[in-house]
């Protein structure tokens, strides 16, 4: 098999075994992060009523001109602060992390630990 259709795979099979325990909910919204080599974006996600929250991601306008490049730690520390200020200013205390297919170390890990320092229980 072709290595990038295995990697491809094996982040399905990952995404689905983290997705099926997660339901973001008004109490307790969901997390989810997306990685790109690029950028890193996160949003907080009420699954009941289908709406996103919050989001931040490198490529905001107040996020852009203070991040030289989006895909490394730093800029995901950054992206982590922005959006556990929007999300305390919306309202919303607490979430569940939804790391997606991603695994949970690097620029993930960096988001995720961002957010808390800022304020977020998960």
């Amino acid at each position: 098999m072709n290595r990038q259709k295995s990697i491809q795979k094996q982040r399905e099979r990952r995404r689905h075994h983290v997705r099926n325990r997660l339901r973001g909910d008004s109490t307790r919204p969901r997390l989810s992060v997306y990685r790109s080599n690029q950028n890193i974006s996160a949003q907080i996600i009420d699954d009941l009523q289908g709406k996103t929250l919050c989001s931040a991601s490198t490529r905001d306008a107040a996020l852009r001109d203070s991040v030289k490049y989006g895909g490394n730690v730093a800029a995901a520390a950054l992206v982590g602060k922005a959006l556990a200020e929007k999300a305390l200013e919306a309202g919303v205390k607490s979430v569940s992390f939804d790391r997606g297919c991603y695994k949970f170390h690097g620029r993930v890990k960096a988001l995720a630990e961002a957010a808390r320092e800022a304020g977020l229980e998960f």
